[in-house]
C-alpha cells in the first residue's frame, strides 16, 4: 500500500502545472455539470428577503465564507462573519448561513439552533443532502464535490482533501453574486465604492 501511494506521489510531483491544472478544472467543471440550474436559487431568495445576515464556516470553509460576506458587504447587505467581535444578535427577518461540505458538524448544529430560537431562519452550504445538518436548516444549497468525507477510494479529485468543494463554494458564490446584482440594482461600481480605502 504505501509503494502504491509513494509511485502516486512520485506521479503526481512529474506532471507540469498546466497538466495538474486540467485535472483541477476538470473536476471542478464536473461538479457544475452537474448542478441544476435553480441549486441556488434557494439561497438567493433567502439573501434577498434577508435584514441582516451572519455566515458561519471553518477552516477552509469559513474563508470561503468569509469572501462571501465581503461579497455581500460590498453589495450593501448587513453581513458578519460569526466570531468576530461585531458579530450581532439575530432575530426574525434574519438569516444565519452555514457550511458543512461533509454533512455536519456539532458547532454549526448548535449555531443553527440558536438562530431558530432566535426567529431567525437558517442555510445550509454541503456537499451531503442527507447529512443530518441538512434536517435542521430552512434552505439546502448542495454543491456536489468532494470534500473530507468522501476523500478515500473510488474515483478521487486531483485536488486533495476537500479542496474540490471548497474551490466550488468560492465558484458557486460568486455566480450567486451574479444573479444578486440585479436583484439589488448594483453594478460594479456601486460594488466597488463599498471597497475599503484603508489599504
Amino acid at each position: 500500500m504505501r509503494m502504491f501511494f509513494e509511485d502516486l506521489e512520485e506521479e503526481l510531483m512529474t506532471e507540469t502545472l498546466a497538466q495538474l491544472s486540467k485535472g483541477a478544472l476538470k473536476d471542478l467543471e464536473g461538479v457544475f455539470a452537474v448542478m441544476p440550474d435553480n441549486a441556488l436559487d434557494g439561497l438567493i431568495e433567502a439573501i434577498v428577503a434577508a435584514r441582516r445576515i451572519v455566515v458561519f464556516g471553518l477552516g477552509r470553509e469559513g474563508l470561503q465564507m468569509r469572501g462571501f460576506a465581503m461579497r455581500l458587504f460590498h453589495m450593501g447587505r448587513d453581513v458578519a462573519v460569526w466570531g468576530d467581535m461585531t458579530t450581532p444578535a439575530l432575530g426574525p427577518g434574519d438569516l444565519f448561513i452555514a457550511s458543512a461540505g461533509p454533512g455536519d458538524l456539532p458547532t454549526a448544529r448548535t449555531l443553527v439552533d440558536i438562530a431558530h430560537e432566535a426567529g431567525a431562519r437558517t442555510a445550509l452550504i454541503t456537499a451531503q443532502p442527507n447529512g443530518e445538518l441538512a434536517k435542521h436548516v430552512d434552505v439546502v444549497t448542495v454543491i456536489p464535490a468532494q470534500t473530507m468525507a468522501d476523500d478515500r477510494g473510488g474515483k478521487l479529485s486531483v485536488l486533495p482533501m476537500g479542496s474540490l468543494f471548497e474551490t466550488a463554494q468560492m465558484i458557486a458564490f460568486e455566480l450567486a453574486i451574479l444573479k444578486l446584482r440585479p436583484r439589488f440594482r448594483e453594478t460594479s461600481e456601486t460594488m466597488r465604492a463599498r471597497h475599503t480605502n484603508l489599504e
